[in-house]
C-alpha cells in the first residue's frame, strides 16, 4: 500500500511539473495595437482634412489590413472605398487631361491656336499627333501629323475607318497639296462633336513607314475651354 501511495504521488508531481504554463494575458498587447491603430487614425483624418488623397488611401489600407479588430479600422472602413474610388476617379482624369497639350502663338500673318494629342499606340518616335487647329486666317481645321517617315498613303480623298469608344463611323480625309506628312479632315465640325463625348478614338492608317497602322487616342482628357476660340466675324 505504501508503494502504491508513493507511485500516486509521484505521477501526480510529474503531472502537475509538465503542465503546460497559464498562457500570458494578451490585453497589455491589444491595448498597444489599438493605441498604435489609434494614433495612425489621427494621421488618416488630418490627411483627409487636407484632402491628400493618396497618402490617406495608401494609410487607410494599412490600418485596416494591420489592425482588422481595432476601432480605428472600424472608423476608416466607412470612409475608405469612397474615398479610394473618388481618388482613382481623379487620377485617372488628371493623366487623360495632361496628354493634350494647348498652344497659342503668331502664326504667319495670323494667331494659331492648337489642341494637340500623340497617339498612345503606335508610341514612341512612330506615334502620330492628332492636331486640332484654329487659326485667324486660315480657319479650323482637325489634322493627323506624322512624327516620322514620310507621312500617309492617301489618293485625293481617302475614307478612314475609325471608332468612336467602339462606335464605328469613317473620316474622309486628304493629304495636303503643299506636301506635309499629315492627313486633313474634310468634316471637321463632325469630328468635333463626336470628340466631345469619347474617351478613346481608334483610325486606321496606312503610313509609309509601317504600312496599315490602327492609331488609338485616349481622348477623354479634352478641354474644349483650352483651345482658343476663333474671333467672331463682324
Amino acid at each position: 500500500m505504501r508503494r502504491i501511495a508513493t507511485l500516486l504521488a509521484a505521477t501526480a508531481l510529474l503531472a502537475a511539473c509538465s503542465s503546460p504554463p497559464d498562457p500570458a494575458p494578451t490585453a497589455p498587447a491589444a491595448t498597444s495595437r489599438a493605441d498604435e491603430a489609434a494614433k495612425k487614425l489621427e494621421t488618416y483624418r488630418q490627411l483627409l482634412k487636407l484632402h491628400n488623397d493618396g497618402p490617406a488611401v495608401q494609410l487607410g489600407h494599412e490600418i485596416v489590413d494591420t489592425y482588422p479588430e481595432t476601432p480605428a479600422a472600424a472608423e476608416v472602413g466607412k470612409t475608405l472605398a469612397g474615398l479610394e474610388s473618388g481618388y482613382k476617379e481623379a487620377s485617372e482624369k488628371a493623366r487623360l487631361s495632361a496628354l493634350w497639350l494647348y498652344q497659342t502663338s503668331p502664326m504667319q500673318g495670323g494667331t494659331q491656336s492648337t489642341a494637340t494629342l500623340q497617339s498612345s499606340r503606335p508610341s514612341g518616335e512612330e506615334s502620330v499627333r492628332l492636331i486640332l487647329r484654329r487659326h485667324t486666317a486660315w480657319g479650323q481645321s482637325v489634322f493627323l501629323y506624322a512624327t516620322a517617315g514620310k507621312g500617309f498613303v492617301c489618293k485625293g480623298d481617302c475614307t478612314l475607318k475609325a471608332t468612336f469608344d467602339g462606335k464605328a463611323k469613317t473620316i474622309k480625309a486628304f493629304r495636303p497639296p503643299t506636301g506635309e506628312p499629315a492627313l486633313l479632315f474634310r468634316n471637321d465640325a463632325a469630328f468635333l462633336k463626336d470628340l466631345a463625348k469619347t474617351k478613346r478614338l481608334t483610325i486606321d492608317v496606312v503610313t509609309v513607314s509601317r504600312g496599315e497602322t490602327t492609331l488609338t487616342f485616349e481622348t477623354g482628357g479634352f478641354d474644349n475651354d483650352k483651345w482658343t476660340p476663333l474671333p467672331k466675324k463682324k
